[in-house]
């Protein structure tokens, strides 16, 4: 049964069969959502665009390591 909020398909259509939250809440908040998108990237669609969204937060990751502001 799809569930829209709680469990959307592309949530658990991941060959593992894990859910990406399962893994992801161990992690800050940037890197949770770098792996979300790279996670889900051939499950929703658009690739490239949820690749391109992996590395908006893995730059904003950098930056913030590197105490600098992120673009």
């Amino acid at each position: 049964m799809n569930d829209p909020v709680n469990h959307p398909k592309h949530y658990t259509a991941h060959p593992s069969g894990v859910e990406c939250i399962q893994i992801t809440e161990h992690m800050g908040f940037c890197l949770g959502n770098a792996v979300k998108y790279i996670w889900r990237a051939d499950l929703k669609g658009d690739a490239i665009e949820d690749l391109r969204k992996a590395e908006f937060y893995i730059k904003r990751e950098i930056a913030r390591r590197l105490g600098e502001v992120a673009e």
